[in-house]
C-alpha cells in the first residue's frame, strides 16, 4: 500500500478550501494539514492538523511538515478588500506569491493553485488582471509542477453573503449554462467541491510542468480522485 499524500492546504477558511477539508474527510490516502492566519471550526468527522500562523512564519511550518504538496486557496474580494487595489493585490497577488516562494524554499516542489476563468494579465478587469498577473509568477517561482485551476462560476455554501449580482447568477445557472458551448463552456457554473476534489487529484500528480485546467480538466480530475477511493 502506497504511502498517503502528505498534502498541506492555505485559504482554509474561504468556500474552496472548506471543501477541501470536507473531500478529505474518511480519505485514507490523504494527510491533510491547513495553515491558517486565524482559528477556525474544523467539520465534524475531520482528522486533520490546522496550524495558526502570521503569513511571515508559513515558510518555517512548511519546513517543520515537509508536505508533499500544497494548495493555495487564498483569495479575497473586491469588497472584503474595502475596494481599494492595494488592499486587495496584498492578498491576492503578494499573499499567494509569498507563500508559493516559502513553500518551494521549503523544499514542496508541487502547488495547486486556484485562479480564475479569463485569468488574463491583460485584461482590463482588475480581477482578472491580478489572477493572470499572478499566473505568471507563479510559473517563475521554480516548482516542479504547476497546476493552475480556472474555475467558472463558484457554486456553493459561502461563511458571508454573495454579491447580487453573484447570487443572481447562480439561480440562472442551470438555465445559462445549456447554451454556454464551445470557446463559453469554460463559463459554466461548477461547484466548488468538485473543484477541491479536482485539486486534491491534481496534487498527486508526479509529472513535472505547468499546467492550466478549465471546468471540464477539473472535473476529470476530480472523478479520477473519487475513483481510487482509499
Amino acid at each position: 500500500m502506497s504511502e498517503p499524500l502528505r498534502l498541506a492546504l492555505v485559504g482554509a477558511t474561504g468556500l474552496i478550501g472548506r471543501a477541501v477539508i470536507d473531500a478529505c474527510i474518511g480519505r485514507s490516502d490523504v494527510r491533510l494539514v491547513a495553515i491558517a492566519r486565524r482559528e477556525m471550526k474544523l467539520p465534524r468527522g475531520a482528522r486533520m492538523e490546522l496550524f495558526v500562523a502570521e503569513p511571515d512564519k508559513w515558510g518555517e511550518v512548511f519546513e517543520a511538515l515537509q508536505p508533499t504538496a500544497l494548495i493555495s486557496a487564498l483569495g479575497t474580494t473586491w469588497k472584503k478588500s474595502g475596494e481599494d487595489e492595494e488592499a486587495f493585490r496584498a492578498v491576492d497577488q503578494q499573499l499567494v506569491l509569498a507563500t508559493a516562494r516559502a513553500a518551494h524554499a521549503a523544499g514542496i516542489q508541487r502547488l495547486v493553485s486556484i485562479s480564475s476563468v479569463g485569468a488574463d494579465p491583460r485584461s482590463k478587469n482588475l480581477y482578472l488582471r491580478v489572477k493572470g498577473e499572478v499566473e505568471g509568477g507563479l510559473s517563475k517561482v521554480g516548482l516542479k509542477r504547476l497546476d493552475l485551476l480556472r474555475p467558472g462560476l463558484l457554486k456553493g455554501a459561502r461563511e458571508n453573503d454573495r454579491r447580487l449580482g453573484e447570487r443572481l447568477a447562480i439561480i440562472a445557472s442551470p438555465l445559462v449554462d445549456p447554451f454556454l458551448n464551445g470557446k463559453l463552456r469554460k463559463y459554466r457554473s461548477i461547484e466548488a467541491s468538485e473543484v477541491a476534489m479536482g485539486a486534491i487529484g491534481l496534487a498527486t500528480r508526479r509529472a513535472g510542468g505547468r499546467f492550466t485546467h478549465d471546468n471540464d480538466s477539473i472535473r476529470r480530475a476530480a472523478r479520477e480522485w473519487a475513483k481510487l477511493g482509499g
